[in-house]
């Protein structure tokens, strides 16, 4: 069990029976959050070879306005169509999705997903203080976090260049700060916390969490791997405080948005 979660059951204020129950996480200082889920997804289509001869008309892809070339991942195709979808993870209300064709247009879909979110806060009397989004890798660099308009975050990261850090570098040479373990698969990952990180020269200063296990027999399909470990990193704007290390990654883990057919 996520306990981030556990712990915001145990600490959520009890109302009568009668009385509707508020929805949402609460953190270890008893702020209350409303978890948003950003998701990209993509799906391929087979475009199979048309006859093309001098007594049958131009061919035209029906696909065509819809499909373009693209990262397919690992699915089989030609051409890939792009989505990006908003669920709100407490009440599983779907609160938009953005398509385009081929690899889309993931910052400017995250930004029409940030607009949703907040036009559902307003319209439900929320401050914009209690929305946390969760980002899957996709959107897990620096330049990405100007886009959330100052909203809580928690998002996998992919640039790996940051564990070159010497002050990176200078705490992975310590003994963990907590270890997590997966509930299904048994994996245990060590955690570093890493606070008040600059991603950029002009960004905001995040925390960054790094997650270490040892590596399998099969390469790892997430992570960097080095020396026989493998590395992932996390990234939010959640204090220490209220989150900690393992509640931070549990609470990613517990991602519930669309997934892949």
């Amino acid at each position: 069990m996520n306990p981030a979660l556990s712990v915001s059951e145990r600490s959520a204020p009890r109302s009568p029976k009668n009385e509707e129950q508020p929805d949402g996480l609460w953190d270890r200082q008893r702020n209350h959050f409303r978890v948003f889920d950003v998701d990209g997804t993509r799906e391929a289509a087979r475009q199979r070879a048309l006859p093309v001869t001098a007594d049958q008309p131009v061919p035209t892809r029906r696909l065509r306005p819809l499909c373009a070339p693209g990262y397919t991942g690992r699915k089989r195709g030609e051409v890939v169509r792009s989505r990006t979808t908003v669920l709100q993870a407490h009440t599983h209300q779907w609160l938009a999705t953005f398509g385009n064709p081929g690899n889309g247009e993931y910052r400017v879909e995250l930004r029409r997903a940030v607009t949703a979110i907040q036009s559902y806060l307003q319209a439900h009397h929320h401050p914009e203080e209690c929305a946390l989004l969760r980002l899957d890798g996709q959107y897990g660099t620096g330049a990405v976090i100007a886009d959330l308009a100052g909203l809580s975050f928690v998002m996998r990261g992919k640039d790996y260049q940051i564990l070159k850090r010497a002050e990176i570098q200078a705490h992975l040479k310590l003994p963990p700060d907590q270890h997590l373990t997966h509930p299904e698969s048994g994996m245990v990952r060590a955690l570093y916390d890493c606070p008040e990180q600059l991603l950029s020269k002009a960004g905001k200063r995040v925390r960054i969490i790094v997650a270490t296990h040892p590596a399998g027999k099969t390469k790892s399909r997430i992570g960097v791997e080095r020396d026989g470990i493998v590395y992932e990193l996390f990234l939010t704007n959640l204090s220490q405080d209220g989150f900690t290390a393992a509640d931070v990654v549990a609470l990613y883990l517990h991602r519930g948005a669309f997934e892949n057919a």
